[in-house]
């Protein structure tokens, strides 16, 4: 399961473009903690120690406990944050309020295990899901989803049906989505054509001898 970290926090009244780039330089990161039957609270973070957080976490599906103003701690989900087009920096969070039986959607990676036999026989494995839609409460929510493929052969697949997802986590696409698929190597169905052709031209150059033959006996008789 993924885990929980404490993140202190601080309420902010002051608003506008100019006091937000200024809690910018001062090394604070504006962030809004909402919730069901509660108002939205404006507060900032520091953004190295989120910043830090998420560097050392496999998404950015993560949930934290805020301490806002030195208070009790508060279980939040961190539901979504913007990035500077430009640098990839942070500039803004926001922070969803757990609450007792509720339930998050969150996106989490796809980890695979292991060589598939497929690939030692020459083939190459595709992932064509990375990141994984999923709904669970707070408490189920994992940090990664595992997946073992060392018994792929060339041609086999795993879907999402066959994840090993644990209790309580469901998943947001339909089981038999397509999660990996060991294909026959680009270089091993080059070189099949290619021998496909040169015994094609071998064909056709030992029927072009067989017609000169036949040539060569009428003009003799």
């Amino acid at each position: 399961m993924a885990k929980t970290q404490t993140l202190q926090a601080e309420t902010r009244k002051r608003t506008g473009s100019g006091v937000l780039k200024q809690m910018r330089r001062e090394g604070y990161l504006p962030s809004v903690v909402y919730g069901r039957g509660s108002e939205n609270v404006n507060i900032k973070v520091s953004t190295k120690t989120l910043t830090d957080m998420l560097a050392h976490s496999a998404s950015e599906s993560i949930l934290v406990d805020l301490e806002i103003d030195g208070g009790s701690a508060q279980a939040a989900f961190l539901q979504s944050t913007q990035h500077n087009a430009l640098s990839g920096a942070l500039v803004h969070a926001d922070f969803l309020a757990v609450t007792k039986g509720m339930k998050i959607s969150a996106s989490i990676p796809i980890e695979l295990h292991g060589e598939p036999v497929g690939v030692k026989s020459g083939g190459i494995t595709e992932q064509l899901i990375r990141d994984l839609e999923i709904t669970c409460s707070p408490k189920d929510l994992p940090e990664r989803i595992d997946a073992n493929i060392e018994h792929l052969g060339v041609g086999d697949s795993i879907t999402i049906g066959d994840l090993d997802l644990p209790d309580g986590v469901e998943p947001g696409p339909a089981a038999e989505v397509l999660v990996a698929i060991v294909n026959e190597s680009r270089v091993t169905q080059s070189d099949e054509e290619e021998g496909e052709g040169e015994g094609a031209e071998g064909e056709g150059a030992e029927g072009e001898g067989e017609g000169a033959a036949s040539a060569d006996a009428a003009a003799s008789e």
